[in-house]
């Protein structure tokens, strides 16, 4: 099936005639991190849910493999591509330009540079703050840190410092979302690196969610006093929180069932020996599951307390509420069959998301212009 391609105009267009109005999509705001609609609440005091409104627009294209989206507090914002390990940033006109690269990543099946994350700090080299990478190597994963320098449309990346090294590598199953917390720690997916075993051994690094001081150590509060926050995980990729402080975390399953977790410190989510809702309660069971062929989730995004998750196979955008008991509502399926395999999706700018195809991967078909960089307003019910 083809998938369709729309631009601002055309969007534009089509609102105008439906008796709706909408402002041209912004790429990114002047001085702030781009942000989800200010949250609003209903009675009970549960933020009200959000979907979106409209079709996406498409900011940017020619991407290759682009894995992570990264807003700056600069309004800048910079992409991963998995497969050159090129950092681009993207810029307001629609173009994008290199940033950086990470010399050390051997890109390889599921491998290569994966996931990016921010850390404001007035004492690094340029005085921004750093840029984290998570990447494969020749040997491993790791997770690296840059300095950014420089100011939107000319930032830069310098020299590399190792944060943490040794984890498992393999041609899948590598993890590799990274994030900082409202605790202002690192927390990092692993995945099992195609050995199983590994998951349930909390004195692995595979099959895990890991959290770290910004430098690598471990800190303090962590359940096994080591870098593992929770464990029983198969190939997760997608982290964020609510607006509770609660982690959410979306895992790819095997054959049979795709997760959407809610992540308490020490929690075993039971892989190898369970995919899917068991009901043994020696493991957490999942909050939502899908079968593989809807989901394959990737990046996840959390605004006014809806999760939305990006989906490889499934080839669109889910989306979660989440109720005023930690819990979830019914999921809603957005843009299927679309625009193809879809690996991440942040909060944009102006009551948007930003979400990116992920049709070069070498498991898409791609159309001309794959990957793209998609905008779409979102809006309470």
């Amino acid at each position: 099936m083809r998938r369709a391609v729309f631009s601002v105009s055309a969007v534009l267009l089509v609102l105008a005639v439906s008796g709706c109005t909408a402002a041209a999509p912004r790429a990114t705001p002047a001085t702030s991190t781009p942000a989800g609609p200010a949250p609003t609440a209903t009675e009970n005091g549960q933020l009200t849910p959000v979907h979106p409104l409209g079709e996406p627009v498409v900011m940017a294209s020619g991407l290759a493999a682009p894995w992570s989206i990264l807003p700056l507090p600069d309004g800048a914002t910079l992409i991963s591509e998995r497969d050159t390990t090129r950092v681009r940033e993207f810029l307001p006109d629609g173009s994008l330009r290199e940033a950086g690269s990470i010399a050390a990543a051997r890109p390889g099946g599921e491998g290569g540079l994966l996931g990016l994350a921010f850390l404001p700090d007035t004492s690094a080299p340029g005085g921004a703050g750093w840029v984290y990478a998570y990447f494969t190597t020749a040997s491993d994963n790791r997770i690296e840190r840059m300095p950014l320098a420089g100011s939107p449309g000319s930032h830069t990346l310098g020299a590399p410092t190792l944060v943490l090294d040794s984890i498992p590598r393999a041609g899948n199953h590598n993890g590799g979302r990274i994030a900082f917390g409202p605790d202002g720690l690192l927390y990092a997916s692993v995945g099992d690196a195609g050995n199983t075993a590994t998951a349930q051994d909390t004195g692995s690094l595979g099959g895990k969610i890991l959290r770290l001081t910004p430098t690598g150590a471990v800190p303090e509060g962590n359940p096994f006093g080591t870098l593992v926050y929770s464990f029983g995980h198969r190939n997760p990729q997608g982290l964020a929180w609510d607006s509770r402080g609660q982690l959410w975390a979306s895992e790819f399953g095997q054959n049979t069932w795709d997760e959407l977790n809610r992540i308490v410190p020490g929690g075993n989510y039971g892989w190898p020996m369970v995919e899917g809702q068991a009901g043994d309660p020696a493991y957490v069971d999942p909050e939502q599951q899908w079968s593989t062929d809807q989901a394959s989730p990737s990046g996840i995004a959390i605004v006014n307390d809806t999760i939305f998750m990006a989906s490889l196979r499934g080839e669109r955008l889910w989306s979660i509420p989440i109720t005023a008991a930690s819990s979830t509502d019914t999921p809603t399926e957005w843009f299927v069959n679309r625009y193809g395999r879809l690996r991440d999706v942040v909060p944009g700018p102006a009551d948007t998301l930003w979400f990116v195809s992920n049709n070069t991967d070498g498991r898409g078909s791609p159309a001309a212009g794959d990957d793209r960089l998609y905008q779409v307003q979102v809006a309470p019910r």
